[in-house]
C-alpha cells in the first residue's frame, strides 16, 4: 500500500482483510463543529472513528502532546486495528488532521498506514457512499509499542538553534509567523522561532484537497528556502498542521525529519525562548 491511496484505491478495497479506516477529523474550536457527531451521521461505510482532539498526552507539559505509546495501544486496541492491519486515514477538516494521525502512527513504529487523498471531501462529492451510526467493533489486543521517534522537544529546538544542525520550517500561514498582533487561531502574539523558513500548509494541495505533484511539491519546498539535502524540524501552532509538511516530504522520500511537538503555544508561552516578529 502506498502511503497516499485515492478514492478510487479505497472503493475498490473496502472490506479487504487487513484493511483499516480511521476517520482523524479534528476541528479548529472557531469552526463550531463536532467531528463525533459527524462522523455518526455520515462516514465512510466500516470507517471508525479515531478520536483524534482527545489522543493527547495530558500527563506531558507540551500542549496537545502526541499520545504515549500505552494510549496509542490502547486506542488501538478499543478500536479492533491489530499489529500488522493496512490503515488508511482520512478527515474532513480545514486543517488536515489526518496527516497528524499519520505522524503519531508512524512514529510509534506502525508503517503501513496511509493517507486517502482528498479525504471525505472528495469521496463525498464523488457521490460514493456513506453510512452512519456507530458499529460495535470487536477489541483487539495490541502489544506494547516503541517509544516515539522523529519528536523534538523545546530544549532540542533551542540545542538546534545553537548548532543549525536541523532546518526549521513553520507550516503557518505568513500573516501568522511574520505579523505582529494577536494570533487569530490560538492567542498570544504573532512571531516566530528565530531562523524559522515558512511555507503555508495550503500550498501543498491542489483545488480539490488533493495533494499536488511531487514536481510541485518539491518546487514549494524549495521555493521556501529549504535545502532538502539537509535534515529538517517542521513546526507550526500547535503540532498538527506541521504533519502535513512531514508528510509531504515523506511523499519526496526525504524522511530525515521531525516534529516540534510543542510548537509555537509551547514556544511563544515561555518568555526565555527567543523570538522574532515582522519581515524576515
Amino acid at each position: 500500500m502506498d502511503s497516499l491511496v485515492s478514492t478510487q484505491w479505497l472503493a475498490d478495497n473496502l472490506g479487504s482483510p487487513g484493511l483499516v479506516v480511521l476517520d482523524a477529523s479534528r476541528h479548529l474550536p472557531a469552526a463550531g463543529r463536532d467531528p463525533r457527531a459527524e462522523f455518526d451521521a455520515a462516514h465512510i461505510p466500516g470507517a471508525r472513528f479515531l478520536d483524534l482532539e482527545s489522543l493527547t498526552d495530558t500527563a506531558s507539559e507540551v500542549p496537545s502532546a502526541i499520545p504515549s505509546p500505552r494510549q496509542l495501544a490502547q486506542r488501538l486496541a478499543e478500536l479492533g486495528v491489530r499489529l500488522g492491519d493496512r490503515v488508511v486515514v482520512y478527515d474532513d477538516s480545514a486543517v488536515k488532521t489526518s496527516a497528524r494521525a499519520w505522524f503519531i502512527l508512524r512514529a510509534h513504529g506502525i508503517d503501513s498506514v496511509a493517507i486517502l487523498d482528498g479525504g471525505l471531501a472528495k469521496w463525498r462529492d464523488e457521490g460514493r457512499p456513506l453510512e452512519s451510526g456507530m458499529a460495535e467493533i470487536s477489541a483487539a489486543r495490541v502489544p506494547d509499542l516503541p517509544l516515539p521517534e522523529g519528536v523534538r522537544s523545546k530544549a532540542q529546538i533551542l540545542a538546534l538553534l545553537e548548532g543549525l544542525s536541523e532546518q526549521l520550517i513553520d507550516a503557518r500561514g505568513a500573516d501568522r509567523v511574520f505579523g505582529t498582533g494577536i494570533d487569530p487561531v490560538h492567542g498570544g502574539q504573532n512571531g516566530r522561532i528565530p531562523g524559522c523558513l515558512n511555507l503555508p500548509f495550503g500550498a501543498l494541495y491542489q483545488a480539490d484537497g488533493t495533494f499536488r505533484s511531487p514536481g510541485e511539491l518539491r518546487a514549494a519546498f524549495v521555493a521556501s528556502g529549504l535545502d532538502l539535502d539537509r535534515p529538517v524540524v517542521t513546526t507550526c501552532g500547535s503540532g498538527v498542521t506541521a504533519a502535513v509538511l512531514l508528510f509531504a516530504l515523506h511523499l519526496l522520500g526525504k524522511d530525515d525529519v521531525a516534529l516540534y511537538d510543542g510548537s509555537w503555544v509551547e514556544w511563544s508561552a515561555d518568555p526565555a525562548t527567543p523570538k522574532q516578529q515582522g519581515p524576515a
